[in-house]
């Protein structure tokens, strides 16, 4: 069920870090969710070295991290897909 639930989240947070980046990303939906699951254990692992990873509440800041990952490996890797696929 955690597998689930990580594909569930990649998918969540790769597409907010998709909408946190201008202009059009031309990857599939596939690499979203990977880049955004990658993004996301980097953030909580970001977030514990930061010791934010679990608070009182919503974890805004580990939130953050996570999109914010996720946002630049998408920046990183859209320009190397469009060269491979154009």
């Amino acid at each position: 069920m955690s597998f689930l639930w990580a594909i569930i989240a990649g998918l969540i947070i790769g597409l907010l870090a998709k909408l946190v980046l201008p202009g059009r990303q031309p990857i599939p939906l596939w690499l979203t969710v990977l880049l955004g699951v990658v993004g996301a254990v980097a953030g909580n692992a970001l977030a514990s070295v930061f010791g934010v990873r679990d608070t009182g509440g919503i974890d805004w800041i580990r939130h953050i991290f996570q999109i914010g990952i996720a946002a630049a490996l998408i920046a990183f890797v859209t320009p190397l897909w469009a060269r491979r696929h154009a």
